[in-house]
């Protein structure tokens, strides 16, 4: 009797150790299949909330969707600090490049009446006969023609020394040029020249910006060569009614200085010589000069980067890369958390196995 028990009790301890052997198998093919697409030991099982074991392939696809989730966590956020550092390359590159290339701002300033302007004329052999200021465009008819008028304009005659070559001396008449751009003051002009062996005849002008800052000029001979170093000579040809319409450009230079230039839009009308044939063989010139509008234009150069701006976005973009790798490391910190929990986990199933 007592021989059939231990007979019993050998056949069924020998089937409780063939269960826990094909159970031991069964748990180490689904170790090599997690490692097969996780990779080695990225995945353990783990015990249910309740204290029991679910299904082992459950357990090692939730383990497995962690770490991928982690992962492409994590690839996102460097991502994002790639585009971080991108961004402050990017923000100070067009920084600088704002600061080497200003942008140029245009204004415009009313004003009710200009400082008179000076006129240089070049007469040559040419002869002044007549220069008066009329109002509103209107200029009367020609009284005379070819004859000595009057000249109501307030004139001087200067020689100086030519600029560029420095032995030739040059004779301009200077004259005072209109103000009252409000009631379209202008100043008309008539000369006369003597027979002439030359082809063209032309006679030479140039604007400066003040009539009164020359006749304060205590070296009025440099003061003219000043002037034309500085500005751009013109031309009116005989025969012909120049009117000139003249605008003021002030621009502002780099190192604080202002400098002022003449904008000039002409008109020429052919003037009908009356004269008789004896006279016409003295050449007419006929000059008008006027402003164009009541308006001073501005120019100078803006540099629009501005540096308040530029560290605002260099803070943001630091702060968003400190807070990136600090999630990350995080994130790391974590899923090695996660590794050693999984390990430790395998060595007591593993031993419960054994």
């Amino acid at each position: 009797m007592i021989r059939k028990e231990t007979n019993r009790s050998y056949q069924e301890l020998s089937e409780e150790a063939e269960r826990v052997a094909a159970t031991e198998r069964e748990l180490l093919d689904n170790l090599e299949e997690l490692d097969s697409v996780c990779g080695d030991g990225s995945a353990l099982p783990a015990e249910d909330d309740e204290g029991g074991s679910s299904n082992p392939s459950l357990r090692f696809s939730k383990a497995c969707l962690k770490n991928v989730f982690s992962v492409i966590l994590i690839f996102i956020y460097l991502l994002l600090m790639a585009v971080a550092v991108f961004l402050a390359y990017q923000t100070i590159t067009d920084f600088m490049d704002k600061l080497k290339h200003p942008v140029m701002s245009v204004t415009y300033k009313e004003v009710d009446r200009f400082d008179a302007p000076g006129i240089a004329l070049y007469l040559g052999k040419a002869e002044l006969l007549s220069c008066k200021h009329h109002y509103h465009d209107h200029i009367p008819p020609l009284e005379n023609p070819g004859q000595q008028g009057a000249v109501e304009c307030h004139t001087e005659q200067i020689n100086y020394t030519d600029p560029f070559t420095n032995h030739t001396t040059k004779l301009a008449l200077i004259v005072r040029g209109p103000r009252e751009v409000r009631k379209r003051e202008l100043i008309f002009l008539q000369f006369l020249q003597n027979k002439t062996e030359e082809d063209f005849s032309a006679i030479s002008y140039l604007l400066f910006s003040s009539f009164q800052d020359f006749l304060l000029s205590q070296d009025k001979a440099q003061f003219m060569k000043n002037c034309e170093s500085s500005y751009s000579i013109w031309t009116f040809s005989g025969g012909f009614r120049t009117w000139v319409k003249m605008s003021l450009v002030k621009t502002m230079e780099k190192d604080g200085s202002k400098s002022v230039e003449f904008r000039q839009e002409s008109s020429v009308v052919k003037y009908n010589d009356r004269r008789p044939e004896v006279e016409k063989t003295d050449q007419l010139f006929f000059v008008v000069f006027e402003w164009k509008d009541p308006f001073i234009q501005e120019v100078q150069d803006i540099i629009t980067a501005n540096a308040w701006n530029t560290i605002a976005i260099l803070c943001g973009v630091f702060l968003a890369l400190f807070k990136a790798a600090d999630f990350a490391k995080l994130s790391i910190k974590w899923m090695i958390k996660v590794r050693k929990r999984q390990l430790k986990r395998k060595t007591q199933e593993m031993n419960h196995i054994g």
